[in-house]
C-alpha cells in the first residue's frame, strides 16, 4: 500500500548495518560479508525508447556475482521492505548479490505510461537481460517481491528472457481477471477501489507530475468505505478529473467483467509452457491471490517450459492475510497476529538458501519441489506434502438439511456426514436478498491490509444473527477432523432475480460458540456454467450451482462443530449484484430477491471437505 512507501533518495553512498525504521526486519542481524554500494536511478532503455531507472546494489568483491532483481510500482526505494516483508536489498547484497529495483514504467522514477500489466512482460524481458549484462554480472538473474511485484515476475517469466534462471513470487495470482480483480464473476470492490485509488493512480499520477491530484486520489482512497457506495461503477468518479479518464485500465476492467480477449492479452495460466525456471512462491490460506499461487504451482508442473522447471516448484503457504507475514512488527488481523513465531515468514532465508543454489549453484540442502509446506491451523504446526491437492484425500460429503428453518443461527440448520440427516423435515429453506442491505464481510481473503479490507480471521456470530444468512451446523465431533484443500459446496437454488449470487463460507465453531471463519466463495448465477458466456437464470427454476470455497488448512478439535453460511452477499468484499441481469457496472437499479436453497433427496445441497489423516507436524516455519 502507498502509506508504506519511502522518501526517494538519490547519489552514490556507502551502505552500511544501520537500524531498521519501525515496521522493518533489523538490517543489521544475517547480513553476509560483502559491503556493500549504491548508485540510484540507474537507466535502462526498453525496447521502445522508454528509459526505466533502478537503485544498483554492488557488493564489494573481487568474483562475479548474479543478480536479484525486483520491479516495483510501489516505490523503488522502499523495496516492499515495510511492513516487514523483505529484508532490505542491501542485506541481501551483503551476501554477494547485486541487487536492482527497478520501478516500472510510469511509475517512480521511470519514464513512459503505466497501464496494469500492460507493459510488464517485455519490459520485464529487457530489464532482466540489461541486468544480466551489468558490471560484475556472472549474467544469470533472479526475481523477488510481492502482490503486483509478483506479478511483474510472472509476467517477465513468460517472455522467457535467456538470462532468468528462477523466480520468488509472493501473495500473487495467475489471471489478472478471475482471481484478481473478479472472482467467479464477482467484482472485488473492497480490493480493486481503495488499491487503485490510494496506490497505483495516485503514484502514476506523482510520477506524471500532478502532485495534487496524486494526493486526492490517495485522499479519496481513505474515504473508499462511502465511494464503494458509488453507483454505477462505470462512471466512478474519482478516476475522472476535468472530463479526463486518470486511471483507464479501472475503466476497462469494469467493462470487461468475463474471461475474455482483454484477460487472457495478460494472463499467466495460458503461458505456463513458456516459463523454463524455477519457482519459489509464498501465499497465506487469508490471501486474496492463493487460488492463483496454486493453480501457478500445479500448471507449472505440468505444461512448465522446461524439466527443470516442471521438477522444481515449490510453494509455501503460512496463516497470513495479504500483507501481514506473521513478523513481530508487522500488520496482520488480530487473531492470526497472536499465534506468534511459529507463523513467521521463512521468505527471506528461505529465499537466499533458494538464490544460493539456483543462481550461485551451491549443494545447501534447500529443499526443491515438488513440495508444499503448508501451516495447519487449529493444530498451529508445519506440514509438508509432494502434491497439491495432497496425495491421500478423501472428499467427504456433509448434507444440508433443516427441520424448520435454517434462517440465521438461531434456526436448525443441520450439516450431516455421507448421508442426508433423516430427522430434517424442511425441504428448503429461504431468504430476502436485499442489495440496499448487504451482508457485511467479517474477515475473509480481499486485500491489502485487513484494518482497511475484510482480511483474516474473526468471530462470525454476530453477523450469523442476521435473516438473510442459512446457518448449517455439524453436531460436536467425536473425534479431530483434518482438512486441508479445496472446499466445494454443491448448492441446489432458486431465485425471483434473473441474475444473483450465492456465497459460501466455511466456520470453525468452538465450544463456546466462538465461530472462526476459515475461507470463503461466491458464484454470480450468470456465470454459473462459464466466465466466458454468462447466462441468465429463470426466476423460480432450480439450478445446481458449485461454489468454490477457496483452499484451507484446518484441524477441527474434538467437541468442535462444522458449520457452513449461506447467502447472497459479502460486501465490501465483493460488489453486491443489484438482481436486475442487467450489464456489470453500467446502472444504479437495485431489486430484492428471494432466494430458496433445496436441500431433499432430488436436490442434495452439501458442502465436500478435503479430508487428511491427522498428522504430525513441527512447531517452527519451514528452513529448508
Amino acid at each position: 500500500m502507498r502509506r508504506f512507501l519511502l522518501f526517494l533518495g538519490c547519489g552514490l553512498t556507502a551502505l552500511t548495518a544501520g537500524s531498521a525504521h519501525a515496521g522493518t526486519l533489523p538490517d543489521n542481524v544475517g547480513r553476509g560479508s560483502c559491503p556493500v554500494s549504491k548508485k540510484t536511478d540507474v537507466a535502462a532503455t526498453m525496447r521502445d525508447g522508454v528509459v526505466l531507472r533502478a537503485d544498483v546494489y554492488t557488493p564489494k568483491t573481487q568474483e562475479k556475482v548474479p543478480v536479484i532483481l525486483m520491479r516495483t510500482q510501489y516505490g523503488k526505494s522502499a523495496a516492499q521492505t515495510d511492513p516487514s516483508r523483505f529484508q532490505s536489498p542491501g542485506w541481501f547484497a551483503s551476501h554477494c548479490y547485486i541487487v536492482v529495483v527497478q520501478d516500472i514504467r510510469g511509475q517512480g522514477k521511470s519514464d513512459g505510461v503505466f497501464y496494469e500489466y500492460r507493459n510488464d512482460r517485455n519490459d520485464g524481458y529487457d530489464t532482466v537481460e540489461w541486468a544480466a549484462r551489468l558490471p560484475g554480472s556472472t549474467g544469470k538473474v533472479g526475481m523477488y517481491g510481492s502482490s503486483y511485484v509478483g506479478a511483474t515476475q510472472w509476467l517477465a517469466a513468460t517472455a522467457t528472457p535467456p538470462s532468468l534462471a528462477t523466480i520468488v513470487p509472493s501473495n500473487t495470482a495467475s489471471d489478472y481477471g478471475d482471481g484478481w480483480t473478479y472472482e467467479d464473476g464477482a467484482f472485488r470492490l473492497a480490493f480493486i477501489e481503495p488499491w487503485m485509488m490510494e496506490d497505483i493512480a495516485s503514484s502514476a499520477a506523482e510520477n506524471r507530475g500532478d502532485k495534487k491530484l496524486a494526493a486526492e486520489l490517495a485522499a479519496q482512497g481513505h474515504n473508499a468505505a462511502a465511494l464503494m457506495r458509488q453507483l454505477p461503477y462505470a462512471t466512478f468518479t474519482p478516476f475522472t478529473v476535468n472530463g479526463k479518464n486518470v486511471a483507464p485500465y479501472f475503466y476497462d476492467a469494469i467493462n470487461h467483467p468475463t474471461s475474455d480477449a482483454y484477460w487472457q492479452a495478460f494472463d499467466i495460466k495460458s503461458r505456463y509452457p513458456k516459463v523454463t525456471v524455477p519457482v519459489l512462491a509464498f501465499d497465506g490460506w487469508y490471501d486474496s491471490f492463493l487460488s492463483g499461487a496454486l493453480e501457478n504451482f500445479n500448471g507449472m508442473q505440468t505444461l512448465g517450459g522446461s524439466a527443470m522447471a516442471r521438477a522444481n516448484q515449490r510453494i509455501v503457504i503460512g496463516p497470513w492475510d495479504h500483507i501481514g507475514w506473521g513478523r513481530p512488527d508487522s500488520s496482520e488481523s488480530p487473531r492470526l497476529k497472536a499465534l506468534g513465531p511459529v507463523a513467521n515468514s521463512p521468505v527471506n532465508e528461505l529465499m537466499l538458501l533458494w538464490f544460493d543454489h539456483f543462481l550461485k549453484g551451491q549443494n545447501n540442502g534447500v529443499q526443491t519441489g515438488p513440495q508444499v509446506d503448508y501451516f495447519t491451523m487449529g493444530e498451529n504446526r508445519w506440514h509438508t506434502a509432494s502434491s497439491w491437492p495432497l496425495a491421500g484425500t478423501q472428499y467427504q460429503t456433509w448434507y444440508l438439511g433443516s427441520g424448520r428453518s435454517a434462517s440465521s443461527v438461531m434456526g436448525d440448520g443441520s450439516l450431516t456426514p455421507n448421508t442426508q440427516d433423516k430427522h430434517a423435515r424442511a425441504k428448503t429453506d429461504s431468504f430476502v436478498y436485499d442489495p440496499h442491505n448487504p451482508v457485511p464481510s467479517v474477515g475473509g481473503h480481499s486485500c491489502c491490509e485487513w484494518s482497511f479490507g475484510p482480511q483474516g480471521q474473526y468471530d462470525q456470530s454476530q453477523v450469523e444473527q442476521r435473516p438473510d444468512i442459512l446457518v448449517y451446523t455439524s453436531k460436536p465431533l467425536e473425534a479431530p477432523l483434518a482438512i486441508t484443500g479445496p472446499i466445494t459446496v454443491d448448492l441446489f437454488a432458486a431465485s425471483t432475480a434473473t441474475d444473483t449470487d450465492f456465497t459460501a463460507k466455511l466456520v470453525d465453531v468452538a465450544p463456546d460458540g466462538t465461530a472462526i471463519n476459515l475461507n470463503n466463495g461466491i458464484q454470480v448465477a450468470r456465470f454459473r456454467n462459464s466466465l466466458s458466456t454468462p447466462e441468465l437464470i429463470t426466476p423460480g427454476a432450480v439450478y445446481e450451482y458449485r461454489i468454490k470455497v477457496w483452499p484451507t488448512s484446518n484441524l477441527f478439535l474434538k467437541g468442535h462443530s462444522i458449520r457452513l453460511e449461506i447467502s447472497s452477499s459479502d460486501y465490501p468484499q465483493f460488489a453486491p449484484n443489484p438482481n436486475t441481469g442487467e450489464a456489470f457496472g453500467q446502472s444504479t437499479r437495485m431489486l430484492a430477491a428471494t432466494q430458496t436453497i433445496l436441500h431433499d433427496r432430488q436436490h442434495p445441497s452439501a458442502l465436500i471437505l478435503p479430508v487428511i489423516p491427522v498428522a504430525q507436524g513441527v512447531d517452527h516455519p519451514p528452513a529448508l
